[in-house]
């Protein structure tokens, strides 16, 4: 099983983790096994292509093996995890293509919520948008990313919730997993992260102003900008791996 780039033993960033729900019932361990793997996934712990361990995880997460393997299963249904022949799991890899898909529809659905949420906004609403943004400053100032990580989450979700468009936040809900990883990704750049934090900035001031055209344009730069990023990463992957066909030739040929 990997573990993140800076090699932190996986109980260590298990502990990191949420405590799961109390009580002992078949739904509440699967929710919990879900919940926490996912997590692990979407934070990079457990990194694409690393091979699923099933008896660690039952050890680190302090349950059963039947309750983990179901939590693979719908893993899988998820498109996290891809099934082999063995009947083992690998983390699925981010796809090139599929984030380009998702950068164009996140977008107009975060520009058109941008929109919506100025015209309807209060000053109520207003402070708490701005006492995430506070939160996200906070936790960057510290280093802290997966704090940052669900603050960020929460300042999306509550702009979504502010359009009063139920449609809208269904929709971003159906594609919140995918947008999860795809973000915790875009910020473990450095300069990215910095950048993305001022970007905040001007979606809050948009939404202060009730400026329904300047929010609107701030959170779609914001998302495009996000994941700029990942996909010139996947793009330069994508590149290499066609710029070396003769290696898997060779690869086959050795092999036959």
């Amino acid at each position: 099983m990997a573990n993140s780039d800076d090699n932190t033993p996986l109980a260590a960033l298990l502990a990191q983790l949420p405590l799961p729900e109390p009580g002992k019932r078949k739904g509440h361990l699967h929710g919990n096994a879900v919940a926490r793997i996912r997590n692990l996934i979407v934070t990079g712990v457990l990194a694409p292509g690393a091979k699923l361990n099933e008896r660690e995880l039952c050890d680190q997460l302090a349950i059963s093996r039947t309750p983990v393997r179901e939590a693979i299963k719908t893993l899988i249904q998820d498109g996290l995890l891809r099934a082999l022949p063995n009947h083992s799991a690998v983390v699925s890899e981010l796809d090139l293509d599929e984030i380009v898909a998702l950068i164009e529809v996140v977008t107009a659905i975060e520009g058109l919520a941008g929109e919506l949420a100025a015209r309807n906004i209060t000053d109520e609403a207003v402070a708490e948008i701005g006492m995430l943004h506070y939160r996200m400053l906070l936790h960057h100032a510290r280093d802290e990313l997966p704090g940052y990580f669900e603050a960020n989450k929460a300042f999306h979700r509550r702009i979504v919730e502010l359009s009063r468009n139920s449609i809208l936040l269904w929709v971003w809900e159906l594609l919140a997993l995918r947008v999860d990883r795809a973000r915790f990704s875009s910020n473990l750049w450095p300069t990215r992260w910095r950048t993305a934090i001022h970007e905040h900035q001007q979606i809050l001031e948009a939404l202060t102003a009730r400026d329904a055209a300047r929010a609107g344009q701030a959170l779609r730069d914001h998302v495009r900008n996000g994941l700029e990023g990942l996909v010139a990463s996947l793009t330069a992957k994508r590149q290499d791996r066609q710029d070396r066909p003769d290696a898997k030739a060779g690869e086959g040929a050795v092999r036959g």
